[in-house]
C-alpha cells in the first residue's frame, strides 16, 4: 500500500510538471491549454478590457479573432504580442459595430478563421458619453444601442447556430455595474447595459440544455482609456492632480477602493469558458468591488 500510495504522489507530481514545463511563459498550472482547439470572436479587444480577455482565452490556448479600433502602429505591436502565445492563432478583423452591413460580415469573416464556427463569443465593445437627457444627442443614443446592444444581438444571432450543432458554445456578454444600477448622465449607457443583461437572460433560457451557456461579467471601475478621460475630466473641473481624481471617482461609487484589472475579468471569462462552469447560465457576475452591493 505503500509503494502504490508513493507511486500516485510521484504520476500526480510528474502531471504537474509536465502541464507547467510545457506552458509558454505567460501560462500558470492547467490554465494552460483549457480551451486548445476553441476559437473565440473578442470585440472592442484592441485596448482596455476587451484585450485583457483576449489575452486571457489565449493563455489558455484559445484561437482569437479580434476587433476594434487600431492604426498601423498599434496592429502590429498587438500581432507581435499575440505570437508570443504559443500554438495559438489570432486573427484581427476591422468591424464597425454601428453599422448592420459591417456586423454581419465580421460575423461572416470570423466563421472563416474558425474551422467549425466561431465557440466563444465575448461582446465587449463600447464607448460612453455623458449628457444630460434633455440634451443627449439621438445620433448618439443610436449609436450607442448600435454598438452596445443591436450588435451583440446581430452576433448572437449569427454564430449561435453553429454552438447548437457542436453542442458547445460560450457566450458572455461584457455588461457593467450600470447593467445593476444606474447613474446621472448616462442614459444611453445605462439603458444599453440593463439591455444586454436581459439579452443574455434570454438567450440562456433559449439555449439551455443544448451545450451553449450565455453569463454576463459587470464590472466596476476598470482603468481603462474609457475611465482614463473621465479622470482628466475631473482634474479639469476640481483643478485636481490625478491621485486624487482617482480617489474621487473610486471613493464616490467603489467600495474597495481598487480598480478592478482587465487580467480580473479576463480571469473570469476564462473560467466561465470551463467545465467548472457547464451549469452557469444567464448569470449575472458583479466584479465592481462592492459597487453594487450598496
Amino acid at each position: 500500500m505503500a509503494s502504490f500510495i508513493r507511486l500516485a504522489k510521484t504520476s500526480a507530481l510528474a502531471r504537474y510538471t509536465l502541464v507547467t514545463r510545457t506552458n509558454c511563459g505567460r501560462c500558470v498550472g492547467s490554465q494552460a491549454a483549457a480551451l486548445t482547439g476553441r476559437c473565440a470572436l473578442v470585440t472592442g479587444s484592441t485596448s482596455g478590457i476587451g484585450l485583457g480577455i483576449a489575452r486571457a482565452l489565449a493563455n489558455s490556448g484559445c484561437d482569437v479573432v479580434y476587433t476594434g479600433f487600431a492604426d498601423d502602429k498599434l496592429l502590429t505591436k498587438l500581432q507581435d504580442d499575440f505570437r508570443s502565445y504559443t500554438g495559438i492563432k489570432a486573427t484581427y478583423i476591422p468591424a464597425d459595430l454601428t453599422s448592420t452591413a459591417d456586423v454581419e460580415r465580421l460575423c461572416a469573416e470570423a466563421r472563416g478563421h474558425c474551422t467549425d464556427g466561431v465557440d466563444i463569443i465575448v461582446n465587449n465593445a463600447g464607448f460612453q458619453h455623458t449628457s444630460p437627457i434633455e440634451s443627449f444627442p439621438l445620433a448618439t443614443w443610436d449609436a450607442m444601442m448600435a454598438a452596445m446592444l443591436t450588435a451583440p444581438f446581430l452576433i448572437i444571432q449569427h454564430l449561435l447556430p453553429a454552438m447548437r450543432t457542436k453542442g458547445w458554445g460560450r457566450i458572455i456578454n461584457i455588461s457593467s455595474a450600470h447593467g445593476v444600477v444606474a447613474s446621472v448622465e448616462k442614459c444611453a449607457y445605462v439603458s444599453a447595459k440593463h439591455g444586454i443583461n436581459g439579452l443574455t437572460k434570454v438567450v440562456a433560457l433559449e439555449t439551455a440544455g443544448s451545450g451553449v451557456t450565455c453569463n454576463a461579467v459587470c464590472p466596476g471601475w476598470v482603468l481603462t482609456p474609457l475611465v482614463e478621460k473621465q479622470i482628466r475630466q475631473l482634474m479639469k473641473d476640481h483643478s485636481i492632480t490625478w491621485e486624487d481624481a482617482q480617489t474621487m471617482l473610486l471613493s464616490n461609487k467603489q467600495p474597495s477602493k481598487g480598480f478592478v484589472t482587465p487580467e480580473q475579468i479576463g480571469n473570469v471569462v476564462t473560467f466561465l469558458c470551463s467545465q467548472a462552469a457547464n451549469q452557469m447560465t444567464g448569470s449575472i457576475l458583479s466584479i465592481d468591488g462592492g459597487w453594487t452591493a450598496q
